[in-house]
């Protein structure tokens, strides 16, 4: 059985980092055609983040520079360092992954998600 389990989160001050973990289980991650992070604030529809194929990474314009994907094949687990926080970072952040190729900030790509873990930036 396929599982993601995320970890990491919660609440910091704008400017302030933080380090989201997504632990896969059930099928090694290097097997995916793509992982990625979205996010939803309240409200609002579920956004496109990250997304990491096997040679590429791609990045939401209101996060490049700030935001980094990366997984870890040994310990089959995906990363999402966010680095100089805004308040409009606020939401829920999902990991998810995906077996087969498509696009990368459509949510229908998507096979396996995390239960979802929320990020609070305070001004």
């Amino acid at each position: 059985q396929v599982q993601l389990v995320q970890s990491g989160g919660g609440l910091v001050q704008s400017g302030g980092s933080l380090r989201l973990s997504c632990a896969a289980s059930g099928r090694p991650i290097t097997m995916y055609y793509a992982v990625g992070w979205f996010r939803q604030a309240p409200g609002k529809d579920r956004e496109f983040v990250t997304a990491l194929s096997r040679s590429y990474s791609f990045y939401t314009d209101s996060v490049k520079g700030r935001f980094t994907i990366s997984k870890d094949n040994a310990k089959n687990t995906m990363y999402l360092q966010m680095n100089s926080l805004k308040p409009e970072d606020t939401a829920v952040y999902y990991c998810a992954a995906a077996a087969r190729g498509g696009s990368y900030a459509d949510t229908g790509l998507y096979d396996y998600w995390g239960q979802g873990t929320q990020v609070t930036v305070s001004s």
